[in-house]
């Protein structure tokens, strides 16, 4: 965990972001996992009066991805939170020479992940009573991931934002159970065999015309253009998270959902992946989104795209204001 001999560094993101790495105390086939939690914290003089002085906000990525996301922290410090994203094991600024990019067999051993994040935030004790509020903010599958450490954790977070989150497979609930036998005897016998490529690059083609893929020197390697491979085992964790929520859930807290209004199917090229999810169906992940809790909003912004914080401008404000409208009546301070 981030003990005293680890030390905050200078992030690839620039002013005012910073890094810390964190040993996992795990050791894996592929050698010692690690993960990466990023910050930007605010002055405390000038957000004194601010509305989120209270709130840390801890941020999980998706699938195949990093934290890159500058306008997101922005968005949180100008309002007084603190904010962190968190680059899980085998991820971004966490990947290793020699890992295999993304991998995990189980869902629920992020928490180790997410435990240290929170204890280098500071809001590591879950018994002792803290001045500072958690808001966990998911994109994808990291939305997957912190709705599922939400509902084993009820009364940790404050709120949950999930930004396109994978609660359920693109196939729906009747694909996913026809699929899952052969997924699951697969994970047994192979659990880091190859499977077919399902991302044809059109996702990040999209971004890339919209003007929103990153630029960083590791980008290529951190979110190829086509995603990592996938594995079995991998693919069953995911869809025992998404077994878990067509089950029910509650994440104890409200919960704000970010969606686009619509999808185009991964099937070829169309212009109309620059202004829709290319990724996820929407509408099953509306449906699913109402089975997480008791007060869940969902927010369906039109031309918006897989990450809707990096559509066009004019869907990307429409995002930014529904979460400041959501954020005022749930988690400003009061």
């Amino acid at each position: 965990m981030a003990g005293p001999s680890l030390a905050w560094v200078p992030d690839i993101l620039g002013e005012p972001f910073e890094q810390l790495t964190m040993p996992l105390g795990i050791e894996g086939a592929q050698g010692e996992l690690v993960a990466t939690l990023v910050r930007s914290i605010p002055n405390a003089l000038q957000s004194l009066f601010t509305p989120l002085r209270d709130v840390d906000v801890l941020y999980v990525h998706g699938w195949s991805d990093y934290f890159f996301q500058r306008e997101v922290a922005q968005f949180w410090t100008s309002r007084g939170a603190r904010f962190y994203a968190l680059d899980l094991r085998r991820y971004g600024r966490s990947l290793r020479d020699g890992m295999t990019p993304g991998y995990i067999d189980a869902l629920a051993d992020y928490d180790v992940d997410i435990a240290a994040a929170l204890d280098a935030m500071g809001q590591g004790s879950p018994d002792a009573a803290s001045p500072r509020r958690l808001v966990l903010m998911g994109h994808s599958t990291g939305g997957l991931i912190l709705t599922l450490w939400a509902s084993r954790h009820a009364g940790r977070a404050a709120a949950l934002v999930l930004n396109s989150p994978w609660l359920e497979l693109q196939l729906g609930a009747i694909g996913r159970h026809a699929l899952a036998p052969l997924v699951e005897v697969r994970a047994k016998w192979d659990p880091r065999g190859a499977q077919p490529e399902v991302d044809f690059g059109f996702y990040t083609r999209a971004q890339r015309e919209i003007g929103s893929l990153p630029t960083d020197p590791e980008r290529e390697r951190w979110r190829p253009d086509r995603g990592f491979p996938t594995a079995p085992g991998w693919l069953a964790a995911v869809m025992d998270g998404h077994r878990a929520v067509a089950g029910g859930l509650d994440v104890g807290c409200p919960a704000f959902v970010l969606l686009s209004a619509r999808s185009t199917p991964q099937i070829t090229w169309k212009e109309s992946m620059t202004s829709t999810d290319s990724v996820l169906v929407v509408d099953e992940i509306a449906r699913a989104a109402t089975r997480i809790g008791h007060d869940v909003t969902i927010a369906r912004i039109d031309g918006a795209i897989h990450d809707v914080f990096l559509s066009r401008a004019e869907p990307r404000a429409a995002a930014f204001s529904a979460l400041r409208r959501w954020s005022a009546g749930y988690i400003h301070h009061s």
